[in-house]
Parts: structure tokens; sequence; C-alpha cells
């Protein structure tokens, strides 16, 4: 199938007549990003999936406001990494009960989930990566993971590239000093 551009898409969504057919091709384009780029914040596949749907649903309601400012993608990441965050302040909230922080069971919830398909050095990792504070996690994932560039970080994260730079080299070395005490 045709992977449409961007501009054709939002051309698509301007024309009533089509305004489905852009709903579709937007899906197409960006669902399996927007779900690794959220899977990497709320670590659960059930959780993502309704992260993801919630996304897609802002950002049909909000594309008519959309100015063109930023490229889609970076619109699109930016509700994708709100969504996440809200998501994740949400379940905090509402898990009352438990002592631990949210990091913490995302962490317990990544060695049962059944759809990580990683080997012990990748959960090592990631369980590393949870022990971030959530804003350098963020840049960490992006960059180490997606290798998005510091200027598109700063357009979703609405941060400037020297704090995102700063930010990428202390989680990473918080990182390495995990790894290598275990």
């Amino acid at each position: 199938m045709q992977q449409y551009s961007d501009e054709e898409i939002l051309s698509l969504y301007r024309d009533e007549q089509s305004r489905n057919m852009a709903l579709h091709h937007l899906i197409q384009k960006y669902q399996q990003k927007l779900y690794w780029h959220i899977r990497k914040i709320v670590i659960s596949h059930d959780d993502t999936d309704d992260v993801l749907q919630n996304t897609f649903i802002k950002t049909w309601k909000g594309l008519a406001g959309f100015k063109e400012e930023s490229q889609l993608y970076t619109w699109l990441y930016r509700i994708a990494t709100n969504e996440s965050l809200t998501f994740l302040k949400q379940k905090q909230r509402a898990n009352t009960t438990s002592i631990h922080p949210i990091e913490y069971q995302l962490s317990k919830s990544l060695e049962s989930d059944t759809f990580f398909s990683g080997d012990e050095i990748q959960l090592k990792l990631q369980q590393a990566i949870l022990t971030l504070p959530e804003k350098q996690r963020l840049v960490f994932n992006m960059r180490y993971y997606d290798e998005t560039p510091y200027e598109e970080m700063s357009a979703i994260l609405d941060t400037s590239v020297g704090a995102l730079k700063a930010s990428y080299h202390i989680a990473a070395k918080k990182i390495e000093e995990i790894l290598i005490k275990h």
C-alpha cells in the first residue's frame, strides 16, 4: 500500500469528502512508530494500545487546529508523549495502595510481560532505564533507540537542545553505572 506524505494526508483531511481516508493514512503511517515510542514510556503492551488509541483520538479531534508550524510527526509525538505521561500519572494516583513508585511497578510488569521478547541483557537495560527520572528516560529512549536528532526532540519535548544533550549524557552515565554494578 502506498505511503502518503504528511502534506498529502493534510490535504486529504482538508477535503471533507476524503477526511476518513486521511485518518486511515495517518494511522497507517504512524501507528507502529508511535506504538514503540509509547511502549518505551508505559512499558505494558495493553497500556500502550490504550494510550495509542487515545493519541489518535486526540490527534483526530485536534487536526483542524493544527497550524503546520511544526512537522506533523513532531506534533503527533508530542501528543503521544503527553498522553503517555498523563497515563502514568493517572496510574500512579489510582494505585494508592502501593508503596512502590510507578517505575518499580513498570519494571515488575516488564518482567512478566508476555509481549517482551528481549533477552536478559535487554531486560536489565530496560530496568536500568526505568530508574531514571521521567525526563531523562524520555530523552534517553528517543536518542538511543529512535536516534531522534536533538532538534526534533527539542520541538517534541519543548526543551532546549543544550538541556536535552545534558539529560542524555547524565542518563547514559547513570545507566552505565547501574549495568556495571549488576
